[in-house]
């Protein structure tokens, strides 16, 4: 499961009611749909690669968080899922 948060100026956006001037968040769908399905063996490198991915494809992307959960993980005892979460900001 992945939680993703994105922040950028949506001034334009607001204004203009034009989709050229906002985030596509099916563009952002699919960024984490891709990385989510290559394997790993760490949550942190999931969670890594989708914001390098994310801050790539979106340059007016301000702020990103993502919390990558591996529901019922094979841990030996009862849990809903063990999670990460990471957050950049564009310098």
């Amino acid at each position: 499961m992945v939680n993703l948060t994105l922040e950028t100026n949506m001034e334009k956006a607001s204004e203009t009611d034009n989709i050229n001037d906002a985030l596509n968040y099916q563009t952002a769908y699919e960024i984490v749909k891709k990385e989510i399905n290559v394997t790993s063996h760490l949550l942190e490198n999931v969670a890594k690669r989708t914001l390098d991915a994310l801050f790539h494809e979106f340059p007016q992307l301000d702020r990103a968080s993502v919390k990558v959960s591996k529901m019922n993980p094979p841990m030996g005892g009862v849990m809903k899922c063990v999670s990460v979460e990471m957050e950049r900001k564009r310098k």
